[in-house]
């Protein structure tokens, strides 16, 4: 099986050759290619060019369009603060809806209008020219509570849930229809797969999470799977008060933060969604020897079971050791899924 064939297997009958594997790189692939960040952010032949680089070093299943979070806002008209040698970032305070009156004036950007957004839908058609049916292919998207908090600022947001109810359910119509139409464009351009980072939504408790950013969540997913897309959700944080929640939407792939045990997650999902991750990227993967690298994936695997793609918790940070990112691939590429095991269902994508 190649890469695009392999995770593909895993999502639709949780068999394949051997384990996917899709961990997040971001500063790393940069390093890889030996450009800086801020190339890779701002240009998609640049981002294109590391994660296939990267891929190929390790043998990873799949390539990513994901950058950094602050494309949609940018295209909104945030002020964003760019750097040669970091993530571009959302200033904070001087958020685009700290007048919440802006929000009925904020027309929702075309993804294909020249900015961050239309970069990315780039990205993806190379993508799909260079590398398609061979490794999988992930655009990605903000969640409805992340783009919030981007265009809010996330203390004002954090407060409205309680002060402005009305507002925040507004705020998050208005991301819905940007972040769909940004997902519609990269699906034509080619992506098998769109990631959801909503990693704002772990910083809510239950209550706020099911009665406010849930329902969107879910109304996200659904639409992208009529589409005829696959979700792949990540959330960073601790999401244990949540797991039930996000085991409902019906996502292909569920990437779980290290702090979430996945036997846990197991449970409260049940048999069939699909785990990845998750060890910690700094204390085990970046600061680590490859033997802890190992034992950690393995006990991953175990608690997660059979329906499992290797992964760390979130991003591989920059600065890890070539070593330990092989040692991940190592582990994946020598084991398998048990075919008796497997539960069969119907995937949501096409």
């Amino acid at each position: 099986m190649n890469g695009y064939e392999r995770v593909l297997a895993m999502i639709a009958v949780g068999e394949s050759d051997c384990l996917p594997l899709m961990p997040i790189t971001m500063m790393f692939a940069a390093d890889i290619l030996g450009v800086p960040y801020g190339d890779y952010a701002t240009d998609y032949r640049v981002l294109v060019d590391a994660q296939l680089k990267t891929a190929e070093t390790f043998g990873f299943d799949y390539v990513s369009c994901i950058s950094d979070p602050a494309r949609e806002a940018a295209d909104c008209g945030a002020i964003i603060q760019y750097f040669d040698d970091q993530p571009p970032a959302i200033v904070e305070d001087k958020a685009l809806l700290a007048d919440k009156g802006t929000l009925s004036r904020l027309q929702v950007p075309d993804p294909l209008g020249g900015g961050r957004m239309e970069d990315r839908v780039r990205a993806a058609e190379l993508f799909r020219q260079r590398v398609g049916g061979e490794l999988l292919i992930e655009g990605w998207i903000e969640g409805p509570c992340a783009e919030a908090a981007d265009l809010r600022g996330i203390n004002s947001l954090m407060t409205d849930f309680f002060d402005d109810p009305q507002f925040v359910r507004d705020l998050f119509e208005f991301v819905l229809e940007m972040e769909l139409s940004f997902a519609k464009a990269q699906i034509q351009a080619g992506v098998d797969i769109l990631g959801i980072g909503d990693a704002a939504a772990s910083l809510v408790g239950p209550r706020i999470y099911e009665e406010f950013v849930l329902p969107y969540e879910k109304r996200m997913v659904d639409a992208i799977h009529e589409m005829g897309g696959r979700v792949r959700l990540h959330i960073c944080g601790n999401t244990n008060r949540i797991l039930s929640g996000m085991g409902s939407l019906g996502c292909e792939i569920m990437d779980l933060d290290f702090m979430v045990p996945l036997a846990a997650a197991r449970e409260k999902m049940g048999p069939t969604q699909v785990l990845l991750g998750n060890i910690d990227p700094v204390k085990c993967l970046r600061n680590g020897s490859s033997a802890d690298v190992t034992e950690a994936i393995r006990r991953c695997h175990l608690e997660a079971g059979n329906r499992y793609i290797v992964g760390a918790g979130c991003e591989i940070p920059q600065g890890t050791p070539h070593s330990n990112v092989k040692a991940l691939a190592d582990y994946a590429r020598s084991h398998r899924p048990d075919p008796a095991a497997a539960v069969p269902i119907e995937p949501s994508g096409t």
